[in-house]
């Protein structure tokens, strides 16, 4: 019996950061992991302000030019739009083994939190937490409103991950490439996927000390 690769929906939104999800889904790809792409209108737009990415319009496209960028396996990213509820992220029978939302608005966050399910990166979402399968939820966005924090509590204690975009600074980094970098690692170790992105903490030398 062949086995199946493995299956990750990945969902950009609005918020700055979209660096992390190319970042993130470069590393999915690279890894032999099946990727279930979704991206908000709003997300399109960021990715025009924030990269030099000039995506195309229809999701078949998308997913083309990504695995053109990527060098993926034939079908390996599959990119549904905003509303196309056939999807099969969009039914428990075919839920994906994890969910990432890279980078994740507060506004999503609330519609997740709510079970809105208005478009299908909610709705996908809304399957994963039902189906007990992992949801992370890397949140940019500062500072945080009470509002923010309670809708972040709420997910948490249904199981979700909430990992807010703060890379940390230990390992010394020399480019915008390394804190991106950092952030992905912390996903992909949530994820089970291998990676050499950054060295584990105590893995590198102290300052001064010999290597």
């Amino acid at each position: 019996m062949t086995e199946r690769p493995r299956s990750i929906s990945l969902a950009l939104t609005g918020a700055s950061g979209a660096p992390y999800g190319l970042r993130l889904l470069q590393c999915l790809v690279e890894s032999g992991v099946q990727v279930h792409l979704m991206l908000s209108k709003p997300a399109q737009v960021v990715l025009g302000l924030e990269t030099d990415l000039n995506l195309p319009g229809r999701p078949a496209e998308i997913a083309r030019y990504f695995a053109d960028r990527y060098q993926a396996a034939p079908d390996q990213i599959h990119c549904y739009g905003p509303e196309q509820w056939t999807a099969p992220v969009a039914s428990g029978s075919a839920v994906p083994e994890a969910m990432v939302v890279c980078p994740c608005t507060t506004a999503t966050v609330s519609a997740i939190a709510t079970g809105a399910s208005r478009g299908l990166i909610e709705r996908a979402a809304d399957v994963v937490l039902k189906e007990r399968r992992k949801l992370l939820l890397v949140v940019r966005e500062t500072p945080f409103s009470e509002i923010h924090l309670e809708n972040m509590l709420r997910l948490a204690r249904m199981g979700a991950v909430v990992m807010p975009a703060n890379p940390a600074f230990y390992h010394r980094p020399q480019s915008i490439d390394d804190l991106i970098d950092f952030m992905v690692a912390r996903v992909l170790d949530h994820l089970d996927v291998e990676h050499a992105l950054v060295p584990r903490w105590g893995a590198a030398p102290e300052p001064g000390e010999n290597a």
